[in-house]
């Protein structure tokens, strides 16, 4: 996990180290009492206010307080402290008191235990926590409408048809919200607000009304089969014991993992008790959605980046009421203010997405592990494919796993099958051109089709190409603020860079030459793919699913029912295909090249590309129909592809662990990356030898580098990189915090660090 450094200089200071500017107050006889408040910012401490007579605060209560010129937001941390040294006359005063419950202390030490571990500043890591806040005042008043008794002839007002409608909606007494009754009447807001005016219309309080109706656990589910029902007996013991624990689900695609861990979210909400349930992408919900639905007769509180204000506003409330008693999130919501949290779920853990990069970069995973131990609550991670970290927790004991080795209700897992690339190479299309598929998966598709089946082709590759180059000079197109190649999507006529958003127009000319019309377009995206389905089956219905296409929740949804309904004869996509999604009539799957993720030095190339390998196969054949899985590979002997295909996840796993191990490469180690960057490269190269001058010198710390990093200039920043190893025994914090201020690092340059990093570019 990263953390950005703040640079000392803010308006106001910590406690501990200056203090903030503010009013005398030379009366006081008795010294005024004071709170310590945390404040949603990147600075280094908490700061001291007055507590002004007669407002009773308690730790973890919201308040608004100035600093500088600003009125902020913010949460007690003490009351009272015992060391501040701050005079008196000093001291500002908290300005109020919010209307909202205050922060648990679960979450308050939660937020303490991030900032120490990735080294970030608490009021950085309090931001999450206070995401919304405008949800920090109550909730406004619902106003409801109902009919006056007032005639209209007699206020001498005409009764259009739009009026009537509004009048006729009202006869029957109920009253209604305006928005109600803009729907029901089929008029504008204008029109009920001025036969309001009129006095026709009498406005009422509805009250808060409920925002979150709650689950119902004795809405029947289905039927488990016994290994099933033995896992969750296991799972709803860990509830009961209203302790900590961890334990993880593995169970093959289309085992039913869902419904197992459905059984514990009952015994929590039995027990009155509030569930978070992390998704690794919120966008691709739809169908988790529609079974919890089912399964509880109403839809969970829901929190990602696709909610509007309004919506945010509403379920952090809601939550922090604790009337939300079921929220399924993205890895934020894990920052939510649970009063009665009892259980969290990891569903997909191995997944990347649960790492943040940006801001405090925490992994998602291993945080929900350290907030339910701190709550004294159980976790539950879920995978199919467990990540070796997770793996490594099993074997050593930490974690407890149950496990799901067959498929539900018969279904056969998918028979899994290479295509070896150099004897069965694709044959350019007459009057197409270069092919992407080989003759072995042409006829496999072909027969599928035949038999009015569905089939997905897999690549991971968004747009057409992922890099255009003239012909006539060879100048590749690059993106002018990173060291990446710019991706063609020819569906916008764009090209765009996937790391920083950069777009442009395709150019008509070579900038290099000036040749016109030379760019030719070089290896495939699922665009490209598309195109050449399109020619092999003309008359095939085919659809594209990669984050381009599908871009939230409402979008996911409607596309998922379109496969469902067989709309969709043939599917191409890229990973969000793989993450859960159940097409009964699917039975073949095309990974078109199996050995993309392969290489590039990362230490989890390797477990990725078999997780995602993995996950894709499974949505082969998972109804009555056999399903069939075929990997287009130039290496078939890898160990990746052999552990697929023979169905050793388990000793793929094993031998991952021994080369991890051998290498001294996390989990067997702990790894930090301290990434530098600014726009000066001088000064970033300047600081990065600074750094490596001050490099810790002791038994079982390592320091690699200065490098640039695999993205040399990202956004226009130039960027080095250290990695800092120790022993898997020796906490890597203090011994990072000793190195960092022996060096001074300039303004202009930016310093990131990340604990335990994810991806090294």
């Amino acid at each position: 996990m990263a953390v950005e450094r703040a640079n000392p200089g803010h308006a106001g200071a910590p406690a501990d180290r200056a203090t903030p500017g503010g009013t005398l107050f030379d009366d006081a006889e008795v010294p005024a009492r004071r709170v310590r408040v945390l404040l949603p910012r990147p600075l280094d401490g908490a700061y001291d206010y007055k507590l002004p007579a007669g407002l009773a605060l308690e730790p973890g209560a919201l308040v608004e307080v100035p600093l500088g010129r600003q009125r902020l937001p913010g949460a007690v941390w003490a009351v009272d402290p015992d060391d501040s040294d701050v005079p008196e006359g000093k001291l500002r005063p908290v300005q109020r008191r919010f209307d909202a419950p205050p922060l648990p202390e679960p979450l308050r030490r939660f937020v303490d235990w991030v900032a120490a571990y990735y080294l970030a500043a608490p009021g950085a890591v309090l931001k999450m926590c206070l995401s919304v806040p405008a949800a920090l005042d109550p909730p406004t008043p619902r106003v409801g409408y109902l009919r006056a008794g007032a005639d209209p002839d007699a206020l001498g007002l005409k009764l259009t048809r739009a009026r009537r409608r509004v009048l006729d909606v009202l006869a029957d007494g109920p009253p209604r919200t305006l928005s109600e009754l803009t729907r029901e009447a089929g008029v504008s807001d204008g029109v009920v607000r001025g036969l309001a005016d009129a006095g026709l219309l009498e406005r009422v309080d509805l009250g808060p009304g409920r925002r979150f109706e709650a689950p119902d656990p004795a809405t029947p589910g289905p039927a488990l089969s016994q290994a099933q029902r033995t896992a969750a007996d296991r799972l709803c013991a860990r509830v009961d014991a209203d302790d900590f624990s961890v334990t993880l689900i593995d169970g093959v695609t289309g085992s039913g993992k869902t419904e197992v861990y459905f059984e514990a979210v009952i015994r929590a909400l039995a027990q009155d008790r509030q569930v978070l349930v992390l998704l690794p992408e919120i966008a691709l919900s739809a169908q988790w959605l529609g079974r919890f639905e089912r399964r509880f007769g109403v839809a969970p509180a829901v929190w990602h980046s696709e909610l509007n204000h309004g919506e945010r506003r509403r379920t952090w409330r809601a939550v922090a009421d604790g009337e939300a008693r079921v929220v399924v999130g993205a890895r934020s919501a894990l920052f939510l203010p649970y009063p009665e949290l009892g259980l969290i779920v990891v569903d997909e853990e191995h997944e990347q997405a649960f790492k943040q990069e940006e801001g405090v970069p925490y992994h998602a995973r291993d945080m929900a592990v350290v907030r339910a131990r701190l709550g004294g609550l159980p976790a539950i991670l879920v995978s199919a494919t467990p990540s070796l970290e997770t793996m490594e927790n099993v074997r050593a004991g930490r974690y407890e796993r149950v496990r799901l080795p067959e498929r539900h209700a018969g279904a056969l897992l998918p028979e899994i099958a290479p295509i070896d690339l150099r004897q069965d190479r694709p044959k350019p299309i007459p009057g197409h051109g270069t092919s992407y598929l080989a003759p072995g998966l042409r006829a496999a598709l072909r027969e599928t089709l035949d038999r009015g089946e569905q089939a997905l082709l897999f690549l991971n590759r968004r747009g057409y190409a992922p890099l255009t180059l003239c012909r006539t000079c060879g100048f590749r197109l690059q993106c002018p603020h990173c060291t990446a190649w710019l991706v063609e999507h020819r569906l916008i006529r764009q090209l765009q860079c996937h790391h920083c958003g950069f777009a442009q127009r395709p150019p008509a000319t070579c900038p290099d030459c000036g040749d016109s019309d030379s760019f030719a377009a070089c290896g495939p995206g699922v665009e490209r793919l598309a195109e050449e389905v399109s020619t092999l089956f003309p008359h095939a219905r085919v659809a594209l699913m990669a984050s381009d296409t599908v871009t939230g929740p409402d979008s996911a949804q409607r596309f998922v029912e379109s496969v469902q309904n067989r709309e969709v004869d043939l599917l191409i996509g890229t990973q969000i295909v793989a993450k859960g999604n159940h097409f009964p009539d699917l039975t073949l799957v095309g990974v078109v090249d199996a050995d993309l993720g392969l290489s590039g030095g990362d230490l989890r190339a390797g477990e990725r590309t078999y997780q995602m390998l993995h996950q894709v196969a499974g949505r082969a054949g998972r109804a009555e129909r056999p399903g069939r899985v075929l990997l287009q590979t130039y290496e078939p002997g890898h160990a990746v592809l052999r552990a697929l295909v023979e169905g050793e996840r388990d000793r793929f796993l094993e031998v991952e662990a021994e080369g991890r191990k051998a290498a001294g490469m996390p989990p067997f180690t702990r790894l930090a990356a301290l990434i530098l960057s600014s726009e000066d490269e001088a000064a970033v190269d300047q600081t990065a030898r600074a750094l490596a001058l001050a490099a810790p010198d002791q038994d079982g710390v390592e320091v690699l580098g200065p490098a640039p990093a695999p993205l040399a200039v990202l956004r226009g920043r130039h960027r080095r990189r250290l990695l800092f190893k120790t022993r898997r025994d020796l906490a890597p914090q203090p011994i990072l915090r000793a190195w960092l201020s022996k060096v001074q690092v300039p303004s202009k340059v930016r310093l990131t660090v990340d604990v335990d990093p994810y991806t090294f570019l």
